[in-house]
């Protein structure tokens, strides 16, 4: 597969000034890096892997915990440097129209995963091939994983993963079976469900 890498540019935001250099996966998928300026890729860099997140990231859904784990990890990468991988799976890689409808399927009574089962996917269609030629493409060998889902501590080959960072957000009214069902059914490190 044909992978197009952008240039890198500066990112003023207002969680910190970063870089950015984004990453076009075959004919659709873009996918974003973004990084402290000053990221020395001879040491353990701290890595977030965030999935897109259109309904949590952009306007602030409280069905999930995506936007808060984007910036949170954001906060942690402006203070202790490192990278955050923006991957364009938004869903759970289904896509935002089966999302919506997953959804919908939530909101009569089905779970996250009984609801993607129900449109005909698995619990999670997530790949992590294009981080491991994100990662080798920086150089990086070495991560602290901000992460609490064990498929990515276990997808990535090209690189050492010397510690997980939790990064683990309260549950609301909105969220908490969601959460509860990543912890149960699908191996989440949760403490807020093991108390």
């Amino acid at each position: 597969m044909e992978i197009i890498k952008s240039n890198i540019a500066n990112l003023p935001s207002r969680f910190g000034k970063f870089q950015i250099k984004s990453y076009k996966e075959g004919c659709c998928k873009e996918h974003l890096t973004i990084f402290s300026p000053n990221l020395d890729v001879t040491k353990t860099v701290n890595v977030r892997i965030h999935s897109e997140c259109l309904t949590g990231d952009a306007i602030g859904s409280l069905k999930c915990d995506c936007r808060d784990q984007l910036e949170a990890s954001l906060k942690y990468i402006n203070k202790h440097g490192g990278m955050v991988i923006y991957l364009r799976q938004e869903g759970r890689n289904i896509g935002l129209l089966n999302k919506v409808n997953a959804y919908a399927l939530q909101d009569n009574g089905l779970d996250t995963i009984e609801a993607n089962h129900q449109l005909g996917f698995k619990a999670d269609e997530r790949t992590y091939e294009i981080v491991d030629f994100i990662l080798k493409d920086f150089g990086i060998k070495s991560i602290n994983l901000l992460t609490n889902n064990p498929l990515k501590l276990a997808s990535l080959t090209c690189v050492n993963i010397e510690k997980r960072i939790p990064i683990e957000i309260e549950s609301n009214e909105f969220n908490k079976d969601y959460l509860k069902v990543k912890k149960e059914q699908m191996g989440h490190m949760l403490d807020e469900f093991t108390r």
